[in-house]
């Protein structure tokens, strides 16, 4: 596949976790917690619930108002964090902050990322890069809390 064909698809993708957000809504209960951030750069903001059970991430679910590159990293890392130990989703976050950075992609681990590889030409544009991120240091500020 082209470079350029590869960069339409991953448009794609992106835009289609902005217009059709995975996991967008607000979690029952009071089993979760609750984190909110915004990037004052841009005005992004995020409001992320997670349901850890076990150290297990059971659940998660995002709500916010930003650009296309932040809401559509939220709906990608939260199908990716379902189902992954509090230790495999603080992996991935460190994966995706390399990738985000220019770093390549160890092979293996590029299938558990699945959509999340799209967000990988964000790294050509640092004002972007707290953009793509902010999503994943929400989730790392409740995993982190969870702990404690």
């Amino acid at each position: 596949m082209s470079f350029n064909n590869l960069e339409t698809l991953y448009r794609q993708v992106i835009m289609d976790h902005y217009k059709n957000p995975r996991n967008r809504g607000s979690l029952t209960g009071d089993d979760h917690l609750t984190i909110d951030m915004n990037n004052p750069t841009c005005g992004d903001r995020i409001h992320l619930q997670l349901h850890v059970e076990d150290g297990i991430v059971k659940d998660a679910k995002f709500e916010g108002e930003g650009c296309s590159i932040s809401m559509s990293s939220a709906s990608m890392m939260t199908q990716v964090i379902k189902g992954k130990s509090i230790e495999d989703a603080l992996k991935l976050s460190t994966v995706f902050s390399e990738m985000i950075q220019g770093k390549d992609v160890d092979s293996d681990v590029e299938e558990e990322l699945g959509d999340v590889l799209a967000l990988q030409g964000v790294s050509k544009f640092p004002a972007r890069i707290k953009c793509a991120t902010l999503a994943w240091k929400a989730m790392e500020k409740g995993v982190d809390a969870n702990k404690a």
